[in-house]
């Protein structure tokens, strides 16, 4: 976990359990913000610090489910955690339908919202990882020329040194200089490490192997 101390965001109307809440979650070391309606944590985030979001289901203006649609975008890295008295099954339902990592009632045992919390921000360094990841493999794309993206884009869909070079009107010797080049630059010594990359960068769709200089 990082060395930051977390922020638990709560956005709850109800003043009263709002501080409740965040004196308990601030007495266990974490940071808190408060906020009464989904407008007042839009107008702050997206927060790039650590942490997860407490969303009360029935809010003044928007929803938490409309809230939460806005969260998604603006800052997916923090899980979304529903803490409210009015649930029902369906409202669950489409709360973890769209990503909410937890759904509790009203009254929330102390004990039972901490460990909420704890997975919540496991569930958040793990997205941040992820996301480390994805921005790496990105910059290792991006360092292609034009004519190694191509060929990247060919050796991915099984293509044939010969095959590819015939595509790009090239010789094969170098179509191999090019694909040497290609996995250097993405640090990988396998044509599968290859396709990963490039199925996580959504250059191919596992489900079609088309070439796209075909």
């Amino acid at each position: 976990m990082s060395q930051v101390r977390p922020v638990i965001h709560i956005v709850d109307d109800d003043a009263s359990f709002r501080t409740a809440v965040g004196r308990l979650v601030e007495a266990s070391g974490f940071r808190v913000a408060l906020y009464e309606s989904g407008d007042k944590i839009l107008a702050v985030l997206p927060n790039f610090e650590p942490g997860c979001i407490l969303l009360d289901l029935q809010l003044p203006g928007l929803s938490g489910l409309e809230l939460q649609q806005h969260l998604v975008e603006k800052a997916p890295l923090l899980p979304i955690i529903y803490l409210t008295g009015q649930g029902d099954i369906k409202a669950s339902v489409m709360a973890m339908k769209a990503g909410a990592e937890d759904f509790l009632e009203k009254p929330v045992v102390g004990k039972t919202l901490l460990a909420a919390i704890e997975r919540a921000l496991c569930q958040y360094e793990k997205r941040h990882v992820e996301q480390d990841r994805i921005h790496s493999l990105q910059v290792r794309v991006g360092s292609l020329t034009p004519r190694e993206a191509q060929v990247f884009d060919l050796i991915v869909r099984g293509k044939l040194n010969k095959q590819i070079a015939y595509v790009l009107g090239t010789s094969e010797r170098t179509v191999k200089a090019h694909r040497h080049c290609v996995m250097e630059k993405l640090g990988v010594r396998s044509l599968a490490e290859a396709v990963l990359i490039a199925e996580k960068m959504g250059r191919l769709d596992p489900a079609s192997n088309p070439s796209p200089y075909e």
